[in-house]
């Protein structure tokens, strides 16, 4: 069996953790582009959401990652019981997200689904890629809001995402199989349309979920600045 290595090396992030609201169970917060989630194992990936906010949140847990590219909203949960019943929602699937993102391309259809199973692709580490045979169910949904002609060599389209999966690198898989990679992605877009921006054009704007001590519906938002 092969043993996989991971070299990435995260160049430093100065941009700031915005926090958009906290109680005594959790805080949502709008991550930057450039972080990473967790800290990673190499001493020089230790800058991340996690690191920066348990110093100042003893005991804060992370329920879910947003890529390091991906700028937005998270949920962080301030302790084990509250971090519980946040996993137990995304594990039903009755958080909801929503992404804005832009995409190579005009695509032709307004609206539709992409359901097609993603899994770890080994030989190139760490990405992921559809699989009918080894993939882990995956479906996300799209909405056109605005065909893009600009002075480029590629048209462009702003869509809406969302997620009714969570798979890694979802959203950008499934954008890569209907031939409309996202501008600025390092992994999946050809040469031409990285240069068009400088990070990931894909931002968690926003997220809906029941307050885990309290049951209120609460839905947040964070402008997306592409």
């Amino acid at each position: 069996m092969s043993v996989i290595i991971d070299t990435f090396i995260a160049p430093p992030c100065h941009d700031d953790i915005e926090i958009l609201w906290q109680d005594e169970h959790l805080l949502l917060i709008n991550k930057p582009s450039g972080l990473l989630s967790l800290s990673g194992k190499n001493p020089q990936n230790r800058d991340s959401v996690h690191h920066r906010l348990v110093q100042t949140f003893p005991g804060c847990t992370l329920v879910h990652r947003l890529d390091f590219g991906t700028s937005g909203l998270m949920v962080i949960a301030r302790n084990k019981a509250i971090n519980a019943a946040l996993c137990h929602q995304f594990s039903q699937r009755a958080v909801s997200k929503v992404y804005t993102a832009l995409l190579c391309g005009h695509v032709e259809q307004d609206e539709g689904t992409v359901d097609a199973p993603i899994a770890k692709d080994p030989a190139l580490f760490p990405l992921m890629t559809i699989c009918a045979r080894t993939g882990k169910p995956a479906r996300s949904r799209y909405r056109v809001m605005e065909r893009i002609y600009q002075d480029t060599t590629m048209p462009l389209t702003r869509v809406e995402l969302t997620p009714e999966t969570g798979r890694s690198h979802q959203l950008r898989v499934h954008m890569l199989a209907m031939g409309h990679p996202i501008l600025g992605d390092r992994f999946y877009a050809p040469p031409e349309a990285l240069a068009l921006a400088p990070r990931l054009q894909l931002h968690a704007q926003t997220l809906t979920l029941t307050h885990p001590a309290f049951g209120n519906a609460m839905t947040f938002k964070a402008p997306v600045d592409f």
